[in-house]
């Protein structure tokens, strides 16, 4: 299925770039394509929950000081949080939901994730790195949760 639009929820997993254009949504029960970039569904996602890549950026900056590969709170009510395995203005960034992470281990220089629903995607990035996004990713949401008083 291709679609144009697309706002993240609770059930997507990972959106994977295929091109400077268009992109993959790995959802629990489905996958399809979006007519975007990567990044431009975050981007749009933000804006449909009152924010933009931009400003959660730059509150990601505030919260704990990371500025580059800055995961990003897409939605606070629901902590939906959402880290990129590159620079979001590289054409080959994919972004990972941190909510929906079982595991990830080594897979020959690459990183394969397992999601809580059991699918499993591998990313073109060193274990090394993308365990420094997601322990950023959970200081990002402990912070959140201790603002928010949960």
């Amino acid at each position: 299925i291709m679609i144009n639009s697309y706002e993240i929820s609770q059930d997507t997993l990972a959106i994977i770039p295929i091109d400077s254009k268009k992109s993959e949504v790995i959802e629990i029960g489905d996958n399809f394509i979006v007519n975007k970039s990567a990044t431009k569904i975050v981007d749009d996602s933000c804006r449909f929950f009152g924010s933009s890549l931009n400003g959660r950026h730059e509150g990601t900056k505030s919260l704990i000081g990371v500025n580059y590969k800055a995961p990003v709170i897409v939605e606070e009510t629901s902590s939906m949080i959402f880290f990129p395995t590159n620079s979001p203005r590289l054409t080959d960034c994919t972004w990972i939901s941190l909510n929906n992470i079982e595991n990830y281990s080594k897979n020959n220089g690459k990183t394969e994730i397992i999601f809580k629903n059991g699918k499993v995607i591998e990313v073109d990035v060193s274990y090394g790195s993308l365990e420094n996004q997601v322990l950023r990713s959970t200081r990002l949401e402990s912070i959140l949760r201790k603002r928010k008083g949960m």
